[in-house]
């Protein structure tokens, strides 16, 4: 699979987001299903506008979604964001020795 410039910046997007011990937390949480924000928050021991900063680079990275129901927000992962990161890492291989240069 040929890695494209925009696809490289939607992947670097999406690392990046996973570089962070409380967005690794949120998914994996999320891993079980939709969660309420309400709960995210109690689990997280986190101040809503902290949580809501990680939710929201993870909502742009394409990680997770969310959805409204009344006053609430629920999120759930976004499996094939995920698939896709796992996709890239794979085509990189093991490394077997320069490819550009000598």
């Amino acid at each position: 699979m040929t890695i494209t410039a925009a696809d490289r910046q939607t992947l670097a997007r999406r690392f990046h987001a996973l570089s962070d011990p409380t967005r690794l937390a949120i998914l994996a949480m999320l891993q079980g299903g939709e969660c309420c924000v309400c709960d995210l928050q109690s689990a997280l021991d986190a101040a809503q506008s902290r949580l809501s900063f990680h939710l929201r680079v993870l909502r742009e990275a394409g990680l997770v979604s969310d959805r409204k129901d009344g006053r609430w927000s629920w999120y759930q992962l976004e499996p094939e964001a995920l698939a896709s990161m796992q996709d890239a890492l794979g085509d990189l291989g093991p490394v077997t020795g320069p490819r550009c240069c000598g």
